[in-house]
């Protein structure tokens, strides 16, 4: 399945070791931007702490646990797009997203994430695919509205961000309502 072509302009592919310098200076240039919805801006100072995350999602899909891509537009590091979590006894993937900001707005993420919903349901034969996003993060949430899934509730102060709490707004696909 990867590298996987999403269209003549997005590529997913397996995060490796030699991405780390640029994922960090993705994250890097975006810093400020990714800051406000993601916790692990701050700890992310240097190559090494993206070395690390690297290592860190090899090994979850070698222990078949989770699934982390980067998003390419164009032949560029973009973003990111992972199951952070592949929960096999209830067959269900709960997926996690980011792009950088001077990517947004152009559906790479919304054509990424479609793709991923196909891989899930078609290749893994999964039942579910969830997606959670802070309620206040409208373009995080518009992809799963956008998708079709269904708002099933919400979860109240599910995250610390830095100095506040945040509530998750909880989407939920079942593989009979994606493949109709």
């Amino acid at each position: 399945m990867f590298p996987y072509e999403v269209d003549d302009r997005i590529v997913l592919k397996p995060l490796i070791e030699e991405d780390a310098e640029s994922l960090f200076q993705l994250t890097d240039r975006s810093r400020l931007y990714l800051r406000e919805w993601l916790p692990w801006v701050d700890s992310t100072v240097k190559i090494e702490d993206s070395l690390q995350f690297i290592q860190h999602v090899q090994k979850l899909y070698e222990e078949n646990k989770g699934l982390t891509l980067g998003v390419y537009y164009q032949g560029n590091l973009a973003g990111s797009l992972s199951y952070n979590l592949i929960d096999w006894s209830n067959k269900v993937a709960y997926i996690g997203y980011w792009l950088a900001d001077e990517f947004q707005g152009k559906g790479i993420m919304t054509n990424s994430v479609r793709a991923l919903i196909d891989y899930a349901f078609q290749d893994l034969q999964l039942n579910r695919v969830d997606i959670r996003a802070a309620y206040e993060n409208k373009k995080s949430r518009a992809i799963p509205e956008r998708l079709g899934f269904t708002k099933e509730g919400q979860i109240r102060q599910a995250e610390w961000l830095y100095d506040h709490y945040v509530d998750h707004i909880v989407y939920g696909m079942l593989q009979s309502e994606w493949t109709k």
